[in-house]
């Protein structure tokens, strides 16, 4: 089985290309905000669904501010150093008791071996997602994330992201739809996600 090919610096300048000339708007925030930064780190599959499980439901300036409390007190970011820390050292980080619990139970999966994050290389999209949602506290959005910023799949739109609903409706109006947009952005919807996401900050 041959692991599938992520974003690289020769797809980012082909998905620069193609979005620039399929959408004005993307051709705008290029210009802006390139070049994209989707590939830059290591490889770190279990760091980036708890970062992603930290994320739900908050502003990113919230989202934020708990990861870094979160990476003081698990400095290692390993499963065996979040099985090692107690509950209430996490939520003294500002972690809900339902994502300490949603944590617990994918450090567990991943510590035992049920889960080999690894493996997820070698697997498509949808075979990924219907893995990871079968874990408690991880929905589609969290299996997006994971596959865009963990797996640099190139072509994954979030339809269900607040931040792109929200770009969506600042830059193409309001009565636009992600699904409907996003048509031309493919097959470099995870790029253009993150210039959307960009034009945010």
């Amino acid at each position: 089985m041959n692991k599938i090919e992520g974003l690289t610096s020769a797809i980012l300048l082909e998905a620069d290309g193609f979005l620039s000339h399929s959408c004005p708007v993307m051709a705008s925030l290029i210009r802006q905000y390139a070049p994209c930064t989707l590939i830059n780190g290591a490889f770190f599959p279990f760091k980036t669904l708890v970062n992603a499980i930290i994320s739900q439901q908050l502003a990113t300036k919230v989202a934020d501010r708990i990861k870094c409390q979160v990476q003081i007190i698990v400095s290692d970011f390993t499963p065996a150093d979040f099985l090692a820390t107690s509950p209430e050292l996490l939520r003294s980080a500002g972690l809900s008791a339902a994502k300490i619990r949603y944590i617990t139970v994918l450090a567990q999966h991943v510590n035992d071996g049920k889960l080999d994050l690894e493996t997820l290389q070698y697997l498509s999209d949808k075979e990924i997602i219907t893995i990871l949602v079968a874990l408690p506290g991880i929905g589609q959005w969290t299996a997006e994330m994971f596959l865009i910023f963990g797996l640099h799949r190139p072509d994954v739109l979030p339809i269900g992201d607040v931040g792109l609903q929200r770009a969506i409706r600042l830059l193409f109006g309001d009565d636009a739809r992600i699904e409907d947009v996003g048509q031309r952005w493919r097959p470099f919807c995870s790029v253009a996600s993150w210039y959307l996401w960009r034009s945010l900050s």
